[in-house]
């Protein structure tokens, strides 16, 4: 077991389990730098990197009291963020081929409707999502996303920690997501990007 900060991992483990939040920043600092560069070695954008390794530091946050005893908490980490690069990888080839349908529709004429309208119609859509967002997640994505403030902003404006906004905003776009996934072709294809 490793020692992080001088801690025994194992100890660091029990404290995480019995819901202590300091154990968990402890890990959080001392891993995410390291597990979001490794994660673009996996021809992953720097954003969708973040996104990856915050989403196992929630995973791990919620699934605290279940977390086994492992040899390597270094190992189990980075295993887990390359798995969830590579169904990234594998759901942006998805994407890909959506898009070339599309496309090769489109070319046929058989999704011949004015771009406008299309576009005007899924505001609309994405609008109710958001609306439909918990308020102080679609407060913060609203910033992030409509007003484009970063994120240090944010958590200024609305005082909160910059982790916190990162939560809402991977929140936010993961629901949306799931909500406008019948849309993903024609949202990427008209250039909206969640």
């Amino acid at each position: 077991m490793q020692l992080i900060k001088g801690i025994q991992e194992k100890d660091i483990i029990e404290r995480l389990r019995s819901g202590d939040r300091t154990a968990f920043e402890l890990l959080f600092q001392f891993y995410y730098p390291g597990l979001v560069i490794y994660a673009t070695q996996f021809a992953v954008d720097r954003g969708l990197a973040e996104d990856i390794v915050q989403n196992m530091f929630v995973k791990l946050w919620e699934k605290r009291q279940r977390v086994q005893l492992v040899d390597s908490l270094k190992g189990y980490f980075f295993t887990s963020v390359r798995n969830s690069c590579l169904n990234s990888l594998k759901h942006q080839k998805v994407e890909s081929k959506y898009i070339g349908q599309l496309y090769e529709m489109s070319e046929k004429n058989l999704l011949y409707q004015p771009n406008l309208y299309i576009a005007s119609e899924l505001q609309d859509i994405i609008r109710q999502a958001i609306d439909e967002l918990p308020e102080r997640c679609r407060e913060v994505f609203v910033l992030s996303r409509l007003e484009q403030l970063k994120n240090d902003e944010i958590a200024e404006k609305l005082n909160l920690s910059k982790r916190t906004v990162e939560t809402h905003i991977s929140h936010a776009l993961k629901t949306l997501r799931v909500k406008l996934k019948d849309y993903l072709p024609l949202l990427i294809l008209l250039g909206f990007r969640l």
